[in-house]
């Protein structure tokens, strides 16, 4: 199976840094919706058969355009959220983003016991997560290609577990708004990176600015800001 994760399109809270993690969180900025437009014609080489979504407003609005071009419907799957920020929820400030992002940087070193200050252990998010794609898989063919819409944190932490990716380098890669992490495999089997695509698929003048961009930048780049 070809699984196509692709972080959703840019937010209001992408651009003032806050975490947004929660339910139903914010809509996309224009921008976002201009990143959600490009996807279908820079994946027409793609023979998607199914769009997936998290249960966040903002990847059911970034799948959509995909899923009309292609004729069918997004799924809305619970478990591919993003990681909860716990206590520090739609915080921007320097405490809250060094606590999520040494959070992520442990679930990437393989601490998954490490858990956020009101949130999970990296073993619960990797449960869930992992449940997700399962049932994704065995709703579909092996080789069958599918379209995930997911958050950039989430993303990146499963992409690096499922597929035994080095977490050094991974902690030095971002993914914009609408970047994508192509993965072959199958649960249970083991997974392949095919590509680790920074830019939004649409082309890198769609790519939003980093600067504040908390769990799309690198992240060993935050950590040291």
């Amino acid at each position: 199976m070809r699984l196509l994760l692709i972080r959703h399109g840019q937010t209001p809270h992408n651009v003032s840094g806050a975490l947004d993690t929660a339910f139903p969180g914010a809509g996309l900025t224009d921008l976002g919706q201009r990143q959600a437009d490009a996807i279908p014609t820079a994946l027409a080489e793609e023979d998607v058969s199914a769009v997936y979504a998290s249960p966040l407003v903002r990847t059911q609005l970034t799948g959509s355009p995909l899923a009309v071009e292609r004729g069918i419907d997004v799924h809305v799957q619970e478990g591919l959220e993003e990681i909860a920020a716990g206590a520090f929820e739609m915080r921007s400030d320097h405490e809250a983003v060094a606590a999520y992002l040494g959070g992520l940087s442990a679930w990437l070193h393989r601490d998954l016991d490490h858990a956020l200050e009101g949130g999970t252990t990296g073993h619960a998010f990797v449960d869930r997560y992992d449940a997700a794609v399962r049932a994704i898989a065995g709703a579909h063919g092996r080789h069958e290609a599918v379209a995930l819409f997911s958050h950039g944190a989430a993303i990146r932490v499963f992409a690096t577990l499922a597929a035994d990716l080095d977490a050094d380098e991974v902690e030095s890669r971002w993914i914009n708004n609408t970047g994508m992490v192509l993965l072959d495999g199958q649960p249970g089997e083991g997974w392949d990176l095919v590509r680790w695509s920074s830019d939004p698929v649409g082309g890198a003048h769609l790519a939003s600015v980093r600067a504040h961009d908390v769990t799309g930048e690198a992240v060993d780049v935050e950590a040291d800001d």
